[in-house]
């Protein structure tokens, strides 16, 4: 039976996020993430890239044998890799140079490897592009937050120069946060990647207990003291 689609949303996108959950793919997540632009195109990227490969892999899984899997898989995404570079080389050159070599790197990303293998070899075609997406947006998500936060620290913008790298429909997302700052030179390096990134899963681990407990409150009965007591 396959996964619910509700239950492979929330894992791609909150329970089981790549980044937040995983704590996978921190190499490209923090040396891509100057910016929230970089991040949003090194983020749809890798979505285009998990969306085909689980696509592909469940197409192919009756016909892999479980001896040359992973082979198979490393070859399958190392292909779609290799398509995904050469298209945003031709029409988003400006992003391309931006990222550079962290696109090729795309194939050394665990976290695409790990779906291939715990989901879409298992599911149908439908579900296995759904985890794909899902998966990809919740990354997507990580790098845009954690970018967010680094530009906005580091420079007092946000979205700087989408238009220049993503094509000029993104100009809308570009915005002055702080004018006149002078910026934060900390936060646009690596060491501020890593500072903006433990603060972030720390919020994220509160914001879960304090549901958690929500939770756990509204379904503990009341007891006969209690309910004599609201009598």
């Amino acid at each position: 039976m396959s996964t619910p689609y509700k239950t492979i949303m929330a894992d791609g996108l909150w329970s089981n996020n790549v980044v937040f959950a995983q704590l996978l793919a921190l190499c490209p997540l923090l040396a891509v993430t100057g910016t929230a632009t970089n991040g949003l195109g090194m983020g749809l990227a890798t979505t285009a890239v998990m969306m085909t490969t689980g696509l592909s892999v469940s197409l192919l899984r009756n016909a892999i044998t479980p001896e040359v899997r992973i082979p198979a898989f490393v070859l399958i995404i190392a292909t779609v890799v290799t398509l995904v570079d050469m298209a945003m080389n031709a029409w988003l050159h400006e992003l391309y140079k931006v990222l550079g070599l962290f696109i090729p790197l795309i194939v050394t990303n665990c976290a695409i490897l790990g779906r291939a293998e715990s989901f879409a070899v298992k599911e149908k075609a439908l579900p296995s592009i759904v985890d794909g997406i899902m998966m990809g947006l919740g990354f997507t998500f990580s790098l845009v937050l954690l970018g967010a936060v680094r530009e906005i620290l580091g420079s007092g913008t946000l979205f700087a120069n989408a238009s220049l790298l993503l094509g000029s429909p993104f100009s809308i997302l570009e915005t002055v946060i702080i004018p006149d700052y002078k910026g934060f030179l900390l936060f646009v390096l690596p060491p501020g990647g890593f500072i903006a990134l433990g603060f972030i899963l720390a919020g994220k681990n509160l914001l879960e207990k304090k549901l958690e407990g929500r939770a756990a409150d509204d379904e503990t009965p009341e007891t006969p003291v209690a309910e004599a007591e609201a009598r």
